[in-house]
């Protein structure tokens, strides 16, 4: 069984990490996995499995299909190609018509689709669905992260409960308690300091990282905190300034990407999710993986599913300032007993995805078989 994971378009977000570790976990289960994307100088592919074949692609070509993408796919002849972001998927289609290859299209919607695009005007959405159908409609399995994501693809791209499929994000690996116990010098994490709320995640709009902050401000007029944030993006200098209107500048930091945020993560007193939208929240179950007391906004979708409907932590209405500083105050004061909160993502694990994965393209070529 050989799989191509496509992924012409890289940074340095969830939906890249998440198919680095899946492309180990399947490695490990015997799957002969390449991973396309066009310069290995991208983040996060020095953790790629050693057993992942890295192949570069270049630039795009003409409507996202490069000529060495054909090339590949003539001399390697995948059984399977899986897509992680729309517009790759949009370029495997017509790779496959172009190529004459007739592998199986994956594709991996990471997002709450209808919420990205709600801000978006009526021909916008229009135009993007009618993509999305094409491009859906064409793939032989779509696999949601959560139910959340599986029901908005179902409506948004008409996918058949047939093709449909929920397999979680592989969040938890090995490697993540290792990168949790390296060194961190910051004053902030000084013995005796107050306690640091910690977000995560790109500066922009969907993180909610303003809302964030408005809650911050309050829970720090009443009691010691700190608020760190990281990750970069162009709200860099608009956070920066909403700090500084709220008076609370000096127990606020930015320190932008880190490649190693859990080090952060592991030694903060709060981690806090604001979103306003997800697919399925990946800071949130690492989280939660490290034992650390967590606050999350009820946004669709992910967390009311990782959470359990608020049984493991405290869920808050989307941009609900005082509801969320209320949650930040509580469980500053009560974070509990972290057991539950590991508990909680079992299911998020790397071993348990890649077996759901490989499950499923041996059931796909095992129907490819039946009706030849």
């Amino acid at each position: 069984m050989r799989l191509a994971i496509f992924m012409p378009s890289f940074g340095d977000g969830g939906v890249e990490r998440m198919l680095v570790n899946l492309a180990g976990g399947l490695v490990r289960r015997g799957v002969e996995v390449d991973f396309l994307t066009r310069s290995r100088e991208e983040p996060y592919l020095g953790q790629l499995d050693a057993g992942v074949r890295l192949i570069e692609t270049g630039r795009s070509g003409v409507f996202g299909v490069q000529p060495s993408m054909l090339r590949y796919l003539r001399q390697a002849r995948p059984d399977f190609v899986l897509c992680g972001k729309d517009r790759a998927g949009r370029a495997a289609v017509l790779a496959r018509r172009l190529s004459g290859v007739p592998f199986r299209l994956v594709m991996r919607p990471g997002t709450t689709v209808s919420e990205r695009l709600a801000g978006r005007s009526a021909f916008k959405r229009w135009r993007t669905y009618r993509q999305l159908r094409a491009i859906y409609g064409a793939a032989d399995a779509v696999v949601g992260n959560s139910e959340g994501v599986v029901r908005d693809i179902a409506a948004v791209a008409h996918v058949s409960a047939s093709r449909l499929h929920l397999i979680r994000n592989p969040v938890v690996t090995s490697a993540l308690a290792v990168q949790a116990a390296e060194p961190l010098v910051h004053p902030w994490f000084a013995a005796g300091s107050p306690p640091v709320i910690c977000g995560l995640g790109g500066l922009r709009t969907q993180k909610g990282f303003d809302t964030l902050l408005e809650a911050f401000a309050r829970v720090r007029a009443i009691r010691p905190c700190r608020l760190l944030i990281l990750g970069e993006g162009r709200l860099r200098e608009a956070l920066q300034q909403q700090a500084g209107r709220l008076g609370v500048a000096d127990d606020f930091a930015l320190p932008g990407f880190d490649p190693n945020p859990y080090r952060y993560l592991a030694r903060a007193g709060l981690f806090v999710l604001a979103s306003r939208w997800e697919g399925s929240p990946n800071a949130l179950t690492e989280a939660l993986a490290l034992g650390v007391p967590v606050v999350a906004a009820d946004c669709p979708s992910g967390p009311r599913e990782i959470l359990r409907g608020g049984e493991v932590a405290p869920l808050v209405p989307v941009d609900d300032v005082p509801a969320l500083a209320a949650a930040i105050r509580h469980v500053l004061d009560e974070p509990g007993d972290a057991s539950p909160r590991r508990a909680a993502v079992q299911e998020y694990t790397v071993e348990t995805c890649a077996a759901r994965y490989h499950a499923l393209f041996q059931r796909l070529l095992g129907e490819e078989g039946v009706r030849a």
